[in-house]
């Protein structure tokens, strides 16, 4: 008697559980819906937004408008997973991030006035969730530095693309920016000088060819206030920062003045054996690299005057000229004279 009623309680546990499984993924499947449904920011139209599975992006499929912003994540990891599993799983947000002033972990409330099921608010409600709305966007950032690092993650994202950056040296950006806040070193300074200067140094410390002329001139700043910026953060923080690769600046200085691959890989060669000898001690890289591609465009009959490459590389023409002689004095290179 007594096996039979553990039997029985047994099959109505698991009776239980099933039931609870399939309302899970009813309810999930709801949800779903009724995410899937929003407004677009840029043709303000209640259309479906889809998710790029690789990128993870948002896109419009009215306009295509592609919302970087997320603040959930649409795809439920446990939709596909079998009964047991499901129950032990729960649902995943967006990915943490530093490049976002709370790390992407904080919540908002949805403009939808809809409520879990998909069904239409009452109007009686509507008013009172606006107003939960305002003080939820009101109660994001009410700390003067949240402030500061989402306005600077702001010019962040805005500039990306015009310095070419990808997503890992964002984040390296973002880590310097918020060390730069906590030592307080932002004060008297402007927030765009700030981050001009940890964009600069993770581009040095990530080995991207980018110049503090260059980041200066994107951010609509000048070179002068941003390497006075600059100097004080190095010392502040202690940082050891690696050497200019001049190998990439003439990489990226002949892409610049659409020089053929033939010339570039000669280029690479001669300044290889020019940092081979102490003569490159103490010389400015980017004219060094100039140097060595305006040779080897004259060894292989490309035409490609002194002040293009001193245009493109940062340097004065004077300084091209000094290093072409250093390269020409060389023994390994006079036969190229």
């Amino acid at each position: 008697m007594i096996f039979i009623i553990e039997t029985i309680k047994c099959v109505s546990h698991i009776i239980y559980k099933t039931r609870n499984v399939e309302e899970k993924i009813k309810m999930s499947q709801k949800l779903m819906n009724s995410y899937s449904s929003t407004l677009c920011p840029l043709c303000n139209k209640p259309t479906n937004i889809i998710t790029d599975q690789e990128s993870g992006e948002l896109i419009c499929t009215a306009c295509g408008t592609v919302i970087v912003d997320q603040n959930r994540q649409e795809n439920l990891g446990w939709m596909n997973s079998n009964t047991e599993e499901i129950n032990f799983r729960s649902r995943t947000g967006a990915p943490t991030s530093l490049a976002k002033y709370d790390r992407g972990l904080s919540t908002v409330i949805g403009k939808i006035d809809r409520d879990a099921s998909g069904r239409q608010i009452d109007v009686s409600m509507r008013s009172r969730i606006g107003r939960w709305r305002t003080w939820d966007a009101r109660t994001q950032t009410n700390d003067s530095s949240k402030r500061n690092l989402q306005t600077a993650f702001v010019h962040l994202y805005m500039v990306k693309d015009a310095l070419g950056l990808p997503e890992h040296a964002i984040e390296k950006v973002a880590y310097l920016y918020r060390k730069i806040q906590e030592r307080k070193l932002i004060k008297g300074r402007t927030i765009k000088g700030a981050l001009a200067v940890a964009s600069y140094i993770a581009c040095r410390e990530m080995g991207i060819p980018r110049s503090l002329r260059e980041i200066s001139k994107i951010m609509n700043l000048k070179e002068k206030e941003v390497a006075r910026i600059y100097r004080k953060v190095m010392v502040e923080l202690d940082l050891k920062i690696p050497q200019v690769d001049a190998v990439k600046e003439i990489i990226k200085i002949s892409n610049m003045c659409s020089v053929s691959e033939k010339s570039k890989r000669v280029a690479i060669r001669i300044l290889i054996s020019v940092m081979k000898t102490s003569s490159s001690v103490g010389k400015n890289p980017m004219g060094l690299a100039g140097a060595s591609l305006y040779l080897a465009c004259k060894e292989n009959g490309e035409e490609l005057t002194q002040s293009k490459i001193a245009e493109v590389a940062g340097v004065t023409e004077v300084t091209l000229r000094h290093d072409l002689d250093l390269l020409l004095d060389l023994p390994e290179l006079k036969v190229r004279n």
